[in-house]
């Protein structure tokens, strides 16, 4: 089947408690406040009525009729036995159920999958936190919401998908879908990863693993995903005392980590060392597909400017050489106190219309393949000022943008968001989104 039905559904059923604080009723309201446009049917064999974001449903006693997808939050020895009744009526199940092969229970996993294949069901999970089809206004998880955008979050561990979804809300992130897929019973990374390849709503996939079951067809399906658009990926269980933990947690075999980075490597994936990475790299990707390795630096501070430039050269980019034309136009209009050398220093009072013309004049230099700007402003120039200035400078090269810190850039940075442009909140993590996007 394709995996349309986990993430645009038509339809859904919900198995569980919807007593208040039950995870089933929590997954309903997220269903219901997240706009689903779709049927919606909450199962429990008791039946009643329940009433979510101002909503009030019949809870029916048994799935009677056919829908896409059903999501199951019931005890796990009867997940099987629901598997097999409902199994004629549904094309996937989202298991959240924990208790199976993470604790053990290999038998009853095998058993959920015995069933599932009967029927030609596929599974999620179990042992997971569920899935979001953002584009499809669908959010079949427990997990906090997120606005529309372009990454896919493919996640082992459903805890850290909830901690990326918040932590992704901060950074200002927009997501395509998000999948939690846990104990990886039936569909795994593999699958997920060549769907949201083909999935036109996703623009890059970001990956946390802690190890895989089967590491040829996790190739195969990285150098896939990898050919069509980035994939960035965070490998949980690099140590020893990691990678025992990683086993006993998802009942995945984590494998040696030099075995793991090699893959990544062969692939043209991108490996990351921590959450923050993850969402600076998915920043980048979703503004530009790819960037040269010339850097020019434009600052209003030249210590900022010094620790991207050191940052760039420990990274293997190199600090463009501006051509003669570039360096006397910029003398032309600067204050004989400013740097025209890269970094170019623009000095503090650096105003909307400096930063514009200098942002204009370097971006035509054909030694010049990407520019990272610098804005740390004085108390008596707006911070919007300068991101207008950003935002409006004619230049048709990649943009990395740090404006720090704090309260003093807060409305700047909000302009740039509103004009899609993503802010780094330091001259180093700025540097480093330029070398993700230069790995490409």
């Amino acid at each position: 089947m394709s995996l349309d039905a986990f993430f645009y559904p038509e339809g859904v059923a919900v198995f569980g408690s919807f007593k208040e604080g039950a995870i089933a009723r929590e997954i309903l309201r997220n269903i219901v406040e997240g706009g689903f446009e779709g049927k919606v049917i909450p199962v429990n064999p008791k039946g009643g009525m329940v009433e979510v974001a101002g909503k009030t449903f019949e809870i029916r006693r048994r799935l009677d009729e056919p829908t896409d997808t059903a999501i199951i939050a019931v005890p796990a020895k009867i997940v099987p036995a629901l598997i097999d009744e409902i199994g004629p009526l549904i094309k996937g199940a989202v298991v959240i159920s924990a208790g199976f092969s993470e604790v053990g229970n290999d038998e009853l996993e095998r058993e959920l999958v015995e069933k599932a294949k009967k029927h030609g069901v596929r599974l999620i999970g179990p042992n997971c936190a569920g899935i979001f089809g953002v584009y499809g206004k669908f959010f079949g998880s427990f997990e906090i919401r997120v606005k529309l955008g372009g990454l896919a979050l493919i996640s082992q561990s459903g805890a850290f998908g909830g901690a990326a979804l918040a932590m992704g809300n901060d950074e200002g992130i927009g997501f395509s879908a998000f999948v939690s897929y846990g104990n990886a019973a039936d569909l795994n990374e593999s699958d997920f990863l060549e769907y949201f390849a083909d999935d036109e709503n996703t623009k890059a996939i970001a990956l946390y693993i802690e190890g895989v079951k089967d590491g040829r067809r996790f190739l195969k399906a990285l150098r896939y995903a990898s050919s069509k658009k980035p994939v960035i990926i965070l490998k949980a269980g690099k140590s020893v005392s990691g990678a025992k933990a990683a086993a006993s947690h998802t009942g995945s075999l984590a494998g040696s980590y030099e075995i793991y980075r090699a893959a990544f490597k062969q692939a043209g994936a991108i490996e990351v060392e921590e959450m923050e990475e993850l969402f600076d790299a998915a920043k980048a990707f979703e503004t530009y597909s790819k960037a040269g390795k010339r850097v020019a630096v434009i600052t209003n501070s030249g210590g900022p400017g010094v620790l991207a430039t050191d940052k760039l050269e420990r990274l293997g980019l190199k600090i463009a050489k501006l051509s003669e034309e570039t360096v006397r136009e910029l003398l032309s209009f600067l204050p004989p106190q400013c740097s025209v050398k890269n970094p170019i220093d623009l000095i503090a009072d650096a105003d909307y219309g400096r930063y514009k013309r200098t942002i204009e004049t370097v971006c035509k230099d054909g030694n010049v393949d990407s520019l990272l700007i610098i804005c740390v402003p004085p108390i008596f120039i707006p911070s919007e000022e300068i991101a207008r200035a950003v935002i409006e400078a004619s230049c048709n090269k990649p943009l990395i943008v740090n404006f720090m810190a704090g309260e003093l850039v807060g409305r700047g940075v909000e302009v740039l968001e509103e004009a899609g442009i993503k802010n780094f909140p330091t001259p180093e993590r700025a540097a480093k989104a330029l070398f993700w996007l230069s790995e490409r």
